[in-house]
């Protein structure tokens, strides 16, 4: 999926995609550590923005790195 010649795009969606599923973990870790019976709805108000945040930031870092990768045929295309 990621053959090819890696380009600029590839790398920063490669660190964007690295951020977001760190946050994304520390969030769903964060929730398993505390009870989320006890705080109620109010918890998951809180908390529902950032986790729909980093599943966004995700996809576009996995968007941005399938994107930024040149394939043979184009490389050849372009020196022509």
């Amino acid at each position: 999926m990621f053959g090819g010649e890696k380009t600029f795009v590839f790398w920063i969606g490669l660190i964007i995609l690295a951020s977001a599923s760190l946050s994304l973990f520390s969030i769903l870790w964060y929730i398993a550590l505390t009870s989320s019976a006890y705080y109620g709805p109010e918890y998951w108000k809180l908390l529902t923005p950032p986790i729909v945040a980093a599943a966004v930031f995700i996809l576009i870092g996995l968007y941005m790195m399938k994107s930024g990768v040149k394939k043979k045929e184009e490389e050849q295309i372009l020196k022509q």
